[in-house]
């Protein structure tokens, strides 16, 4: 070897210590910086015509494994969806209260029952009938309140979309823009470190925020997508479109609008729609979380608080329209029943209705037998049956979908009362209760019994209204959505044909059950699916009864909101009907007295009684709310021990990725000793080669 090659040797010896101890200077001076990975030269041998001279010296290197970089990216996708869900779920159960508190749900419901049996020792003192009626108030306030909450999580909910929406463009962008400092640094040989770092630091924060897959490529840059297959990020930069963004005021709301995806300049200007949008759980991340939240968590738990409402209602209801008042009311008007007078009647068995003076005597009676009427009776057919057979001492009349009983001459009352071996009925209700003519809780959007509709029964809707059905999935995926288009002269059954007939049908059946609600039976393998009614500007016959409030299949439109306990009642609880009229006697004979306290009993052993709550099954209004508070307290602490769980495997993750990459200050200072040393032998070899050279040009002098 020629001492040129000796001297060249060394000095690539001398130049790749120092590259080497400038990268170790990097990484200890980086050593507490997060996200960064540290660097190494890259050294090769040097060839040059077959012989070897010493070592390049290449840009330096980072170091870093994309697989365990991939699975920090996927932990910090469910930890993100954990961390906001747990968030959520925590604040609804705090929103309950404690369990077993005086002013919980089921506690109200229990001080219901408690104040009904202490009315049946008291005479009917107006005392206990107004502790009685202050808790059923209480009661349903305390449903409406919990119901409002909601939307007001629901409303954060939608606020934080926005913001989150925000954030993933802003991210995004920054991810573009680094993706060509990398890739320009990499076609240009140099080091791209330090873009690199931030590139990994920022699609970190973007995993948090929605679950994605990182591809590296080639020249450098990396594609993002989601990992439901949605492309956010390629050569091109994609933004998110929410038109609800950036409002900073989120608002409870039916449905919302999608989350779509469109291409964008390298300034964030949106262009052109992609044809993808983010529109379930299913995009994982915090974004994930929200609309899980948003779109099915809270408003199933909504749904479900006005199941709870129509069998408390329900409930007492059928006990308040069996009983009356001392002395009888001088009339009782009943609630929008959505019928019309030529509608078919539909009621079996027998009802009696009756005329007492103050006193309690019975003045007339007449009992009417349903099944003696036909199955072709019709709405008006009853008036007029009711008519006749009270002769003038009472008269019934049925005017835009009301049926009103009025008694004739001072002082008089009418009451209604089912008959004690085949009481009247319709969906499983009295006719009394059916029409709402004594209802002891009231609701101006709701008709609070089944509609005992049959296929043949007409509609009643026109041509031209329509309502919005969405089928969502268990993680509140939109699976489709029909805009019903219901024709005028059509019945209940042209509608669930359409139903069927419409993509709907394709995952599951609809049908009227017996009380005539509309249900809807998930096909297999979509347990947990349900519908929701977006928009709906259906009218039966004018008479502002919906499809939504008259089908039963959402307890959304249970009328909860404007429910509450009549007015009357409310101002005078000695009008609470606990007395019951004897129709079995004779007119002119007493058959209403004072003291009588059977409804009290009858309230306490009807809110013990099981109810038909149709897709929700057949239970008492207490162990349904009692099973819906129980089920949000479990959902919260699951959720935290999700979150728990996401949190201890990111920080694994986290550990084994910065383990690999990270700086370790006791290697470097030992590769630093390394180092020196190579760097000290290398100045060695050039000496030596130094004095070689030096005693050759002195030999040849």
């Amino acid at each position: 070897m020629a001492l040129n090659d000796i001297l060249g040797t060394a000095a690539s010896g001398l130049a790749a210590a120092q590259a080497g101890l400038k990268a170790v200077s990097n990484n200890i001076a980086n050593v507490g910086v997060a996200g960064y990975a540290r660097e190494k030269v890259n050294l090769t041998t040097s060839v040059m015509s077959g012989n070897v001279t010493g070592v390049s010296v290449g840009e330096f290197e980072r170091v870093a494994d994309r697989f365990l970089e991939a699975t920090v990216y996927r932990r910090a996708g469910d930890y993100g969806k954990a961390e906001v869900t747990s968030g959520y779920l925590d604040r609804l159960q705090s929103l309950l209260g404690q369990p077993g508190a005086k002013s919980g749900l089921p506690a109200r419901l229990d001080a219901i029952n408690a104040s009904a049996i202490a009315m049946t020792g008291s005479q009917s003192s107006a005392q206990t009938s107004a502790v009685f009626i202050g808790n059923v108030s209480d009661a349903i306030s305390s449903m409406q309140q919990i119901t409002k909450d909601v939307d007001g999580l629901r409303s954060d909910v939608e606020s934080e979309v926005g913001y989150s929406v925000d954030k993933i463009n802003t991210l995004l962008q920054r991810i573009y823009d680094l993706n060509g400092t990398v890739s320009q640094a990499t076609g240009l040989g140099r080091n791209a470190s330090g873009a690199a770092d931030q590139r990994m630091s920022a699609i970190e924060e973007l995993s948090g925020m929605l679950s994605v897959n990182v591809r590296d490529q080639p020249d450098g840059r990396v594609i993002i997508e989601t990992t439901s297959g949605q492309m956010l990020l390629d050569t091109r930069l994609r933004q998110l479109d929410y038109p609800n963004k950036g409002s900073g005021v989120g608002n409870a709301q039916a449905t919302y609008p999608d989350i779509s995806i469109r291409f964008s300049d390298k300034n964030g200007n949106q262009g052109a729609l992609t044809g993808e949008k983010l529109d379930s759980a299913a995009v994982g991340g915090k974004l994930g979380g929200l609309l899980d939240l948003r779109d099915r968590a809270l408003p199933s738990f909504s749904e479900q608080m006005g199941v709870v409402f129509s069998g408390l209602s329900e409930a007492l209801n059928a006990v308040s329209n069996e009983g009356t008042t001392m002395p009888p009311p001088a009339s009782l008007t009943g609630r929008q029943t959505g019928l019309v007078s030529t509608d078919r009647l539909g009621f079996t068995g027998k009802a009696t209705f009756a005329v007492a003076s103050a006193s309690g005597t019975l003045v007339a009676k007449t009992e009417i037998d349903f099944d003696a009427l036909g199955p072709g009776a019709t709405v008006n057919d009853m008036v007029t049956t009711i008519n006749a057979g009270l002769g003038g001492a009472a008269t019934a009349s049925f005017t835009d979908g009301v049926l009103k009983l009025t008694a004739a001459g001072a002082g008089n009352g009418v009451a209604i009362s089912q008959s004690a071996t085949t009481p009247s009925s319709r969906a499983g209700v009295g006719v009394s209760q059916y029409f709402g003519m004594n209802d002891l809780i009231r609701s101006d959007s709701s008709t609070l019994v089944p509609t005992g509709f049959t296929a043949a029964d007409p509609h009643g809707f026109t041509t031209g209204q329509s309502a919005q059905v969405i089928l969502r999935d268990s993680s509140g995926l939109a699976l489709t959505s029909y805009t019903m288009q219901p024709t005028t002269g059509g019945t209940m059954g042209d509608v669930i044909t359409e139903l069927n007939g419409s993509d709907l049908g394709k995952f599951g059946a609809f049908s009227l059950d017996s009380r005539g609600r509309v249900r809807f039976a998930p096909a297999s393998g979509l347990s947990g699916a349900s519908l929701q009614i977006a928009t709906d500007s259906t009218d039966r016959f004018a008479s502002g009864r919906t499809f939504s409030s008259l089908s039963g299949l959402s307890g959304i439109n249970s009328g909860l909101d404007v429910g509450q306990v009549r007015n009357d009642i409310v101002n005078n609880p000695s009008q609470l009907p606990l007395a019951r009229i004897d129709t079995s006697v004779a007119v002119g004979t007493k058959a209403v007295g004072s003291g009588d306290t059977r409804g009290a009993t009858a309230f306490a052993d009807k809110l013990a009684a099981t109810l038909d709550l149709g897709k929700d099954g057949v239970v008492t209004v207490g162990r349904f709310s009692t099973a819906l508070l129980g089920r949000a307290g479990l959902e919260a602490s699951q959720a935290q021990n999700r979150f728990d769980d996401a949190g201890a495997r990111k920080s694994d993750a986290v550990n084994r990725r910065d383990s690999y990459s990270g700086v370790n200050i006791d290697e470097e200072l030992s590769q630093m000793v390394v180092l020196q040393n190579s760097y000290s032998a290398a100045a060695r070899v050039m000496s030596t080669a130094t004095q070689m050279y030096d005693t050759l040009l002195q030999m040849v002098r």
